[in-house]
């Protein structure tokens, strides 16, 4: 009987991971260039901070979190989401006391019990980004600006950053009241999810996805329409800087996010020719989430991106994510006295700092080639017997095809010299 992987989950293998590296590199190159500290959180929480922070009212929290009981009769939740765990851990670890405001970010597996589709997953990864302790729009407007120099960075092209301001519990009420009026005679044509939004968190009905609850609210009063001062203020500043930094925006006065935690600024951004699941990322601003949870009144913002998502929007517009040089060496040797001195040199190379990989079946020199092919490596150095006579080594380039002989107590100044410090690297 053969056992296979939980449904909704994946096996990253090689040849595949390689994009995974790609991407996880990149994400935490642009994050430290924008001054952003990793931060690492259990992958399950009490459930009580989920249904706290996330919302009681969600579909997340309702339907789709993976909750047990534990050994001691605790109740256990797999984190569906990062925002909420990063905000605990602000919290407990007491980052509030430190300079603020607290800029992090998070790479890693999510969880959530919901039907599988193309590029949706029970286990799926996610880059996320947290700015604690900034209030300004001048925050919200980095935090949108990292996402799109990201995308820029690795390849995405044709996508725009949908926007809207959700208001504060100030402004909220009012447009609680004037939706609710709107929808009363309408209720009971809306899906049964949103009867039940309707007296606990109507705004959620603008999100539904069912297209005859979409067909309802089509022209329905809008957050928008009941901005406070300083909400529309707030709203106003970040189209301004968004506009400086040449960012592609669409103000989108139905989208208020699944999640009960926003306020102020609530964003998507949408990747154009992908299908029906073309939100690639999404975000936006938490000021109440810290203090729900038991902290100190801190304003928040982050976003959360699906590493799976961005891998089929590059595949999609055709994008390698893996380079295309070769790299490093190949050690190809030639008999047990050969393979013994293979050893020795490929030791001394990756003391030398260059990435190094031998064969370890002792094949013959064409499928050692072949190998060496697969490894993506720039040279393959061959060792035989009558190499060892001479003391040289046959170095093949793998790029040019053509291939020249080096003394053995050159080779490693050889190398260095040719490599370049990319290609040190496999």
């Amino acid at each position: 009987m053969s056992i296979n992987r939980p449904k909704g989950t994946q096996d990253i293998v090689p040849g595949n991971v390689e994009r995974w590296h790609y991407l996880e590199d990149e994400i935490r190159k642009i994050c430290s260039d924008y001054g952003y500290q990793e931060i690492r959180t259990p992958i399950f929480e009490a459930t009580e901070l989920f249904q706290r922070g996330v919302g009681e009212t969600t579909d997340i929290v309702n339907k789709e979190m993976y909750t047990f009981e534990d050994k001691g009769k605790r109740s256990i939740t797999l984190r569906p989401e990062g925002t909420a765990s990063v905000c605990r851990a602000y919290v407990e670890n007491k980052l509030y006391a430190q300079p603020q405001p607290m800029k992090l970010y998070y790479l890693g597996p999510m969880f959530r019990y919901e039907n599988t589709q193309a590029g949706r997953f029970r286990q799926f990864h996610q880059f996320g980004v947290e700015v604690l302790g900034g209030d300004a729009p001048l925050v919200d407007a980095e935090v949108i600006h990292l996402i799109w120099e990201f995308y820029r960075r690795i390849g995405i092209n044709n996508i725009k950053v949908h926007i809207n301001s959700v208001g504060c519990s100030e402004c909220r009420g009012e447009h609680r009241e004037r939706l609710q009026e709107f929808l009363r005679d309408k209720k009971s044509d809306l899906c049964s999810d949103c009867q039940v939004r309707f007296e606990k968190n109507p705004m959620r009905i603008l999100d539904c996805k069912n297209t005859s609850c979409q067909e309802i609210v089509a022209n329905a009063p809008t957050t928008l329409d009941t901005l406070c001062e300083d909400c529309a203020q707030h709203f106003t500043k970040l189209q301004q800087l968004l506009s400086l930094a040449e960012i592609d925006y669409h103000i989108n006065p139905k989208m208020v996010r699944g999640l009960d935690y926003y306020q102020k600024t609530a964003f998507e951004v949408i990747a154009e020719g992908i299908g029906a699941q073309s939100a690639i990322c999404g975000g936006g601003r938490y000021d109440g989430l810290v203090e729900e949870i038991g902290g100190p009144t801190t304003p928040g913002i982050g976003f959360a991106m699906g590493i799976e998502r961005i891998l089929a929007v590059l595949e999609n517009q055709q994008k390698d994510s893996e380079e295309e040089t070769k790299r490093g060496v190949v050690v190809a040797a030639l008999g047990d006295l050969a393979q013994q001195e293979g050893f020795k040199l490929a030791s001394e190379l990756r003391k030398a700092g260059i990435s190094t990989v031998m064969d370890l079946m002792g094949r013959g020199l064409k499928s050692q080639m072949k190998f060496a092919d697969r490894q993506g490596a720039r040279y393959v150095l061959i060792i035989g017997e009558e190499e060892l006579t001479k003391n040289i080594i046959i170095v093949r380039d793998m790029s040019l095809g053509d291939q020249t002989e080096i003394t053995r107590d050159k080779i490693i100044n050889f190398l260095s010299d040719k490599l370049t410090n990319s290609e040190l690297l496999l």
